[in-house]
């Protein structure tokens, strides 16, 4: 607008500057005009003159100023648009940041954790939903309060507040009283803000913990089901020899052949003889798998300790050989074992004696694979261990009855059953190696598989990594 009054305001002052120069000028010319014939000025001339001059100048100026006016009223209407959108804008913006502000308070008070925004003072400045309903407290009754003067059971502290703003980073607390509730709590500095404070998140997982507690309680028992199974069959197949040759000694003595003709009573004798022996021999099979159940509860320990991967398994080798009797009186020690060891191993961080009853697992497995339908007439087990990429490998191989693909798929599950038949229980059960999975697998962080083919055999592959 300034610049068009510049426009034409100069314009007009030269006009103006240039018709008065030209009267000054044209006076001196055109003073005779203004006199009459005895040379006296006529002032009448010179009023009309004049005002004819002066209505001319004041034309032009008013159409000067008129153009001027006109531009300038065009100037100010865009203005007044621009400002109206300036102004829409402006309505605009504040409305999409009061829906965005409202939308994400509405998030924050419908999460279902507790969330409590505090100043470096300790005093609240955000309170949630989920935040009233464990408190107590409303919201309106809450902000600008303390913390700890309207929930005075919280678990979290003031220097704990301190501690996040000075560190600049989350603190994670954990808080639990075992079987009541379970807590997890964390506390976000916020340093950006002009007034720093904290954003305190807890959130109650106490029905997930005692979800997971159970399902891991379950797998627990249905881990121990499965050694309890086992081993109840492993006693139960000498016990049942003891038992049924106690009874034969028994009908011996009741049908009275100890009385009768001598060459007819040492063959009894030497009947009675071997039935003993047998008991005998069963009886210290009994003795053996108590004593290994025995030593796996007295030596098992809480932490892990380096050991020789070859030591523990000719331990298990050992055991076996004490505890693994078929029905037929086929013992484990009766089948050839190839060994394969590498040398130079390292030594394995582990449980020792939990490592040993996942290898005696597989050698039952083994065994029982084997002796099924009789021994065939070439039993091998073959066990290979050796490092590669600083891992620990060890592999299990026997020529025994293969496992069909539905087995493969359910060997390392924990096995449940609804049958009351005790006997097909146990035997199922033992087809199953949970139990040795889940040491592999979770007490030692290793993998464990099974390949299983009718000309290539079983094999076990265990994968172990000695520095974890």
């Amino acid at each position: 607008m300034r610049q068009t009054a510049k426009r034409f305001f100069y314009p007009l002052v030269s006009a103006l500057l240039f018709l008065t120069a030209s009267s000054a000028q044209a006076s001196l010319n055109l003073g005779q005009y203004f006199k009459d014939e005895r040379g006296s000025t006529n002032w009448q001339y010179v009023a009309n003159f004049s005002s004819g001059v002066l209505i001319i100048t004041l034309s032009i100026v008013a159409i000067i100023l008129l153009l001027t006016w006109r531009k300038a009223h065009r100037a100010n209407h865009e203005l007044t648009q621009i400002r109206n959108e300036l102004e829409l804008r402006v309505e605009q913006r504040t409305a999409e940041l009061k829906a965005s502000e409202s939308y994400v308070a509405n998030i924050l008070r419908s999460l279902p954790l507790m969330l409590v925004g505090l100043n470096s003072q300790g005093q609240i400045t955000h309170w949630n939903r989920q935040a009233e309903q464990i408190a107590g407290v409303t919201t309106e009754e809450a902000l600008g309060r303390d913390l700890w003067q309207i929930y005075p059971t919280i678990s979290i502290t003031p220097s704990q507040i301190e501690q996040a703003l000075q560190q600049n980073e989350p603190i994670h607390i954990k808080q639990s009283q075992s079987g009541l509730y379970y807590f997890n709590i964390i506390i976000y500095p916020l340093q950006e803000l002009e007034n720093p404070g904290v954003v305190v998140l807890i959130d109650d997982v106490t029905q997930k913990i005692l979800a997971e507690n159970m399902l891991i309680h379950n797998d627990k028992m249905a881990s121990m089901g499965e050694l309890a199974a086992t081993m109840a069959h492993d006693i139960n197949t000498p016990l049942q020899g003891i038992l049924f040759d106690l009874s034969s000694f028994q009908r011996l003595l009741a049908n009275g052949r100890l009385l009768q003709a001598e060459n007819e009573c040492g063959k009894e004798v030497e009947r009675l003889n071997h039935l003993l022996e047998d008991a005998s021999e069963k009886g210290r099979h009994v003795t053996a798998v108590i004593n290994n159940l025995l030593s796996f509860a007295r030596q098992r320990t809480d932490e892990k300790i380096p050991a020789k991967v070859t030591d523990l398994m000719e331990h298990a080798l050992e055991l076996a050989s004490d505890v693994l009797i078929s029905p037929d009186d086929l013992r484990f020690s009766a089948i050839p074992i190839e060994r394969d060891y590498a040398s130079n191993l390292p030594l394995l961080n582990c449980y020792n004696i939990e490592l040993q009853q996942a290898f005696l697992s597989l050698f039952r497995h083994a065994f029982d694979a084997l002796t099924e339908d009789g021994l065939p007439k070439e039993p091998k087990i073959r066990i290979s261990i050796s490092e590669s990429c600083d891992t620990l490998w060890v592999r299990i191989q026997h020529n025994g009855k293969p496992l069909t693909d539905e087995e493969q798929m359910s060997l390392f599950e924990p096995f449940f059953s609804s049958d009351d038949a005790q006997e097909r229980h146990m035997n199922e059960a033992g087809k199953r190696l949970s139990f040795a999975y889940f040491i592999v697998t979770e007490q030692h962080q290793g993998h464990m598989a099974v390949t299983s083919d009718p000309e290539a055999g079983t094999t076990f592959h265990i994968q172990l990594n000695p520095e974890i």
